[in-house]
């Protein structure tokens, strides 16, 4: 099979790009930290939206622009290389494509337009995972209780602030009381509904690993330039690169395999969670290398708080535990290829 990418999605990658390098700066990322707000920001969230990165798995009919994971991939992967502190993973990844699945018209005529607008967060609480990301900001939760999906407007959920490695990224403990109001799947529909929402949200974390993988290196490899020891840049000693080469070859092998995933997803293929986890498996071991060669090149300076480098590696960490660590999805290849 050959695989390339459209001249369009190419060209929507780098519009993104040049937006977040203008609008989602390393200040902004270390804002997102603030306990005394959202940690968002709205007029950012509106300008992914009017460039229609939001709204891109919105159906048409919806005002989206109804297009699939192969599309998503890359500007996910720019959302990970600008540590981007908003849930586009889970409202535009997982969330749209989810109400559009299984809600009836009713609730996609209230909720989708608002998504693609740019109007409304989704966040999604599924019962293998203790917390959910951006309750806080989420203008409707869909929420699994016993092999049932809900829908709720944040009002009427209750949510309680928990630990989180990445202070850019809040997670929340969130209590509820299902009923048959809000409930919008069940049985075999909403089992096979959580499944691919489980592999779009692994995938969506895996594209974001890329990029953040890739700010790392290239942010270190300017480091190494310009810091001297013994007269020389750090850059020219053998052991860092040998550090910076082991990173960019494991997010090499990576990247093929998350796109691998998205094409799987985009057209229906029977073996799309065996992709996903392959390319969670590979990102989140590329990542983590890329952050640890980052940390050992930078040396004392990286362990500061004040340096940017800690806001990229806690992302790494979080979302390496997010939607499924590298040993659960391993696992899960296993389990699927030996059956």
């Amino acid at each position: 099979m050959r695989f390339a990418f459209t001249e369009d999605q190419k060209l929507f990658r780098d519009t993104l790009r040049g937006l977040l390098e203008k609008e989602c700066s390393a200040e902004v990322v270390r804002r997102a930290w603030d306990a005394r707000g959202s940690g968002r920001s709205t007029p950012l969230w509106s300008k992914l939206a009017e460039l229609g990165a939001i709204g891109l798995t919105v159906p048409e009919a919806h005002g989206g622009l109804g297009l699939r994971e192969i599309d998503l991939v890359l500007l996910l992967e720019e959302s990970g290389r600008a540590a981007l502190p908003e849930p586009i993973v889970e409202t535009t990844a997982v969330g749209a494509p989810l109400l559009a699945e299984v809600a009836d018209e009713a609730l996609q005529t209230t909720w989708l337009p608002r998504v693609a607008a740019g109007n409304a967060k989704v966040a999604l609480g599924l019962e293998r995972f203790a917390f959910v990301a951006d309750a806080h900001v989420a203008d409707l939760l869909l929420l699994e209780h016993g092999g049932e999906l809900h829908a709720l407007p944040r009002d009427a959920v209750r949510y309680e602030p928990e630990t989180s490695v990445d202070g850019a990224r809040r997670l929340f403990r969130v209590t509820w009381s299902p009923s048959s109001a809000t409930r919008i799947a069940s049985g075999d529909v909403a089992r096979a509904a959580v499944a691919r929402a489980f592999d779009r949200g692994a995938l969506g974390v895996s594209a974001m690993l890329l990029g953040l993988a890739r700010h790392l290196i290239d942010a270190t490899v300017e480091y190494v330039k310009v810091r001297k020891q013994f007269g020389s840049a750090i850059g020219s000693f053998q052991a860092v690169k040998h550090h910076l080469a082991d990173a960019l070859v494991k997010l090499e092998f990576a990247r093929p395999v998350v796109y691998r995933a998205a094409y799987s997803m985009s057209h229906g293929s029977n073996s799309s969670s065996l992709h996903v986890s392959m390319g969670k498996a590979y990102a989140s071991e590329a990542a983590w290398t890329s952050a640890r060669a980052a940390l050992q090149c930078h040396g004392a300076i990286g362990y500061s708080y004040e340096h940017d480098l800690h806001l990229w590696m806690k992302r790494v960490w979080a979302l390496n535990a997010a939607w499924g660590d590298a040993s659960w999805h391993r696992a899960r290849v296993g389990s699927i290829v030996l059956g």
